[in-house]
């Protein structure tokens, strides 16, 4: 069993637990958040401490997991990313056992695989995302890092999407299709074509909103 640190309480921290227990191959020592949560528990997890124990774990040899959630903005995720890289944390890989992930797809350092997934054959996805329940990554996707795939959306062969994107439930990006980073892409939206700049971006087909 691996010793696992989990980074962030919350929603996203419940579902990610669920998804971890799942897989039979972590012990969950506990939390990392706000000070003031310092002994409050997520379905039976402690928070133990803040992000300032990040290093003290580190060197006890414990892996780690960022369980903020991400929808309007991935800064949070990216700093305590940040934060890990530079002191080579050991950043676990999530894979639930009700995903289906091709043994030719890639998957990055950090990121989440959650149930019902689909990351199919020859699909790269990158360091520290969220592949949310039941979305499906095609053949030859490219996803870039950060970036947070939200649940049952599709992301057709051969789309590239850049880094710190947001795809919202039930959303569809058509195949061959390329993001920039950066991009904001509302539920149950359409994306027809190439998005080269940074935005929000909703409707079938997407228009970008003014805000």
């Amino acid at each position: 069993m691996h010793k696992l640190i989990l980074i962030g309480g919350g929603g996203h921290c419940r579902a990610c637990i669920d998804v971890i227990e799942a897989t039979g191959k972590y012990e969950i020592l506990g939390i990392l958040d706000r000070e003031e949560l310092i002994d409050t528990e997520i379905i039976g997890y402690k928070i133990i401490g803040t992000d300032a124990d990040i290093i003290k774990y580190i060197d006890q040899g414990y892996q780690f997991l960022i369980t903020v959630g991400q929808i309007k903005s991935v800064e949070v995720r990216e700093k305590i990313f940040n934060i890990l890289i530079l002191n080579e944390a050991n950043l676990a890989t999530i894979i639930s056992p009700r995903a289906y992930v091709s043994k030719h797809a890639q998957i990055g350092f950090g990121t989440i695989i959650m149930h019902n997934a689909i990351v199919n054959a020859n699909a790269n996805v990158g360091d520290n995302c969220i592949i949310n329940t039941g979305c499906n990554i095609e053949h030859d996707a490219r996803i870039g890092n950060q970036t947070h795939i939200s649940t049952s959306a599709i992301i057709n062969g051969d789309v590239v999407i850049g880094n710190r994107v947001f795809i919202g439930s039930n959303s569809t990006v058509s195949s061959q299709v390329k993001l920039a980073g950066d991009i904001i892409v509302g539920a149950g939206s359409v994306v027809v074509k190439d998005i080269c700049e940074s935005g929000t971006y909703v409707g079938n087909p997407v228009q970008k909103l003014n805000v």
